[in-house]
């Protein structure tokens, strides 16, 4: 890279900030199959405990618009309903999206697009659905300010061991205008929503719908919460998804008089690929198939074995603001450890490590977790080849470098 670009990059002018936010009730019919725990196979709903939401926050600088929808799902938008929704949003001038789940256990199976019937199907509805909420939240767009901020909280743990990593950062952003009247919250913390227990089969957004709630109570803004790197982490302090998402909520309602605002930001830096990794498990193979449909339900292994035909391809989404504040978005759910120690190496002010986001690939253990084995390592879960997810975080550390300028970015 020659210094001339190098040095254009780096001392980009700064220029106001524009965020809008908007949210959405995506609570499907009763009677769908439900998604999360195998033993459930392919058993429905039967009520609603609480109501799921999407919500969307769009930054825009430099007339680069940057979309973060949270989704109250098990799992991001499978591929074609994903490529629907980009199509949509490029039509509100929106290019880059960062559609995350929240990873609840109490939600519709997006694999099965069919029900309610063809016609009505509540899966092939949704990329319209959210396409208007991007639209709405578009339509909102104003000057603003923005802040971030972190804190360490003891709210998780390693479900393999209390010895293993945890990832505890809670990273605050907050969308402002600039009389300081709240436009809305990102919100990355990382903590598997499975604390309702398999047994109620109502729908339900689980501890970070109460999180969520609350932050709106408190603020009138919408919360977008970013799930993180939760492959092997779970909630921990309290055994009530009211009271832990409550407990999450206080501490993020804390900090927001820490956040130092700014009107002025350096512009967007984006992007946006899918990597291929070879398949550790064979769903070609009939026998390993059968098991696998009596274990799982046989039109979810039909969805994956149509997926990995041509290998496992998860999505890898970076962005950086204002040189400073970084996003990496991975379809898949990551272990601690990855989420640790991309941050260290990135070296920014602030890091939101976006798990479950604009796909869905199953689990990514670290080398050294899947040699130890445990849940979330096993290859009918993790078919990735072994490696996988450091190649992806050494590749989002290359982008998030040369999104800061520090060279050309990598082919």
């Amino acid at each position: 890279m020659s210094a001339v670009l190098w040095a254009a990059l780096i001392f980009a002018p700064s220029a106001e900030i524009k965020a809008g936010a908007a949210q959405l009730d995506i609570t499907p019919p009763v009677g769908g199959p439900m998604w999360g725990y195998a033993a459930r196979h392919e058993n429905p709903s039967t009520g609603v405990r609480d109501r799921l939401r999407a919500r969307c926050l769009v930054l825009e600088t430099q007339a680069v618009r940057v979309a973060f929808l949270s989704l109250d799902l098990g799992r991001a938008l499978p591929r074609r309903q994903m490529a629907e929704l980009e199509a949509l949003a490029r039509k509100h001038g929106v290019e880059t999206l960062f559609v995350a789940a929240s990873h609840t256990h109490h939600g519709p199976m997006l694999e099965i697009d069919t029900w309610p019937t063809p016609k009505t199907s509540y899966v092939q509805a949704l990329p319209r659905r959210l396409a208007d909420l991007i639209a709405s939240a578009v339509k909102g767009l104003q000057t603003a300010r923005i802040g971030t901020t972190i804190k360490e909280v003891p709210f998780n743990r390693n479900r393999h061991t209390r010895e293993g990593a945890t990832d505890r950062e809670l990273v605050l952003l907050r969308a402002e205008t600039l009389k300081g009247v709240a436009i809305g919250h990102l919100v990355n913390f990382a903590a598997h929503p499975t604390m309702l227990p398999i047994k109620d089969t109502r729908l339900s957004a689980d501890w970070v719908g109460a999180m969520a709630a609350a932050i709106e109570k408190e603020t009138a803004a919408p919360c977008v919460f970013l799930q993180g790197a939760a492959g092997d982490t779970s909630p921990d302090g309290v055994n009530d998804h009211i009271k832990f998402g409550h407990m999450v909520a206080r501490e993020v309602i804390r900090m927001i008089p820490r956040l130092k605002m700014q009107e002025d930001v350096k512009p967007w830096k984006v992007h946006d690929e899918r990597l291929t990794f070879r398949s550790r498990v064979n769903l070609d193979d009939p026998l390993l198939r059968l098991t696998m449909s009596l274990a799982f339900s046989p039109r979810l292994v039909t969805f994956f074995r149509n997926e990995y035909r041509e290998g496992i391809q998860p999505r890898l989404t970076t962005a950086l603001l204002d040189g400073r504040i970084g996003f990496v978005g991975v379809s898949g759910e990551f272990f601690a450890e990855h989420a640790r120690h991309l941050k260290r190496r990135a070296r920014l002010d602030a890091l939101f490590f976006v798990g479950y986001c604009n796909d869905y690939h199953q689990y990514f253990p670290t080398i050294e977790t899947a040699a130890r084995g445990g849940y979330g390592t096993e290859i009918y879960i993790a078919p990735a080849e072994l490696g996988a997810g450091e190649k992806l975080m050494d590749r989002a550390l290359l982008q998030l470098f040369a999104h800061q300028g520090k060279w050309k970015a990598p082919d």
